[in-house]
Formats: structure tokens, C-alpha cells, sequence
């Protein structure tokens, strides 16, 4: 089943703001928190904090960086 090409820029937003609000809440917890029992539910705390601010961003913010990058760009 493919998605209809008309919802692209929704589905990069998505894709994009749920890697890396993962990654990035992953790294600083074991950063500040260490790799502990803890973990897991600190990281799954963080995640449900980051990502519902970094998916309207990524929204936001995309079509700015993309316009920056075709002027950077031959």
C-alpha cells in the first residue's frame, strides 16, 4: 500500500520528528541518567515530551530549510 503523493510532506514530518525525538531523547537520558533499570521509562518519558513539539516544527521548519537549501545550492 502506498500513501498518495499529495501527503508526502506529512508523512516526512512524522517519520522525521518520531527518529529523531527517539534518538535524541535516548542519547540524553543515558547521558544524564546513565543505562539503568530506569531507562526505559525515562526515555519513553522524554520521547512523549519531544515529540509532540518536534513533529509541528518539523512541519514548520522544513519548507525554511529546504528554500535555504536550494539557494545554497547549485
Amino acid at each position: 500500500m502506498k500513501i498518495p503523493k499529495k501527503h508526502e510532506n506529512l508523512l516526512f514530518a512524522f517519520l522525521m520528528s518520531l527518529l529523531m525525538a527517539g534518538l535524541m531523547s535516548g542519547v540524553l537520558t543515558a547521558l544524564f541518567n546513565g543505562l539503568n533499570i530506569q531507562f526505559f521509562g525515562k526515555w519513553a518519558h522524554a520521547f512523549s515530551v519531544a515529540w509532540p513539539i518536534a513533529f509541528p516544527s518539523i512541519l514548520v521548519i522544513a519548507p525554511i530549510v529546504r528554500t535555504l537549501v536550494i539557494k545554497l545550492t547549485n
